[in-house]
């Protein structure tokens, strides 16, 4: 029974913030949407940021097992924003309100997770130094995030997957090419 309370809430808060932003949504709304009492809710979570908190969590774990084993950043990638892009609105009421740290904090583990996992797959075989790994997939994170939340700030109006698609196309082998240099036989830079 709680794991089905947990869940209408969870979805009823969802649908609120299709449909406003995240400061006007209050207790009041969710368990009044879910048919649920206040001691419930409060039961379950704290306040409505501590269930905000637990569905970016949750998405994020939800995102990393699906995503294991992309060795390609794009797939992975556009397949991180599923739940972005099913959740437009919620997800754009988040970013403009006080707290979208929470938003921020879910892109930035989804794609840095995605990104270290690509690295390592794509130069398995370069033996790079894991420094490196580091800084490249940070690189690529921030790029990704940066440009997700360029998109948020415009009104969402562009068209993300085209613009990550040329952006992959832009930067098609950097990532080989990159750590190529990083094995330490071959790595001058640091002598």
């Amino acid at each position: 029974m709680s794991q089905l309370t947990r869940k209408a809430i969870v979805q009823s808060f969802i649908k609120l913030l299709n449909e406003m932003p995240l400061d006007k949504i209050t207790v009041k709304d969710i368990v009044d949407d879910c048919g649920v009492n206040r001691g419930t809710f409060y039961y379950y979570y704290q306040d409505v940021y501590a269930l905000l908190e637990e569905i970016f969590a949750t998405e994020t774990q939800v995102s990393l097992t699906a995503m294991n084993g992309y060795t390609d950043w794009l797939e992975g990638f556009l397949h991180s924003l599923s739940f972005v892009q099913e959740n437009k609105k919620a997800i754009y009421h988040v970013y403009n309100s006080v707290d979208r740290v929470f938003l921020e904090k879910y892109l930035y583990r989804v794609v840095g997770d995605l990104m270290v996992q690509v690295v390592h797959g794509q130069t398995a075989d370069l033996a790079p130094r894991e420094e490196d790994v580091q800084i490249v997939a940070g690189l690529y994170t921030h790029a990704l995030v940066g440009i997700m939340l360029d998109w948020l700030q415009n009104g969402m109006r562009d068209n993300l997957e085209s613009k990550a698609r040329r952006l992959d196309y832009l930067m098609a082998d950097s990532i080989r090419q990159a750590l190529a240099r990083s094995n330490p036989r071959f790595d001058t830079a640091s002598q």
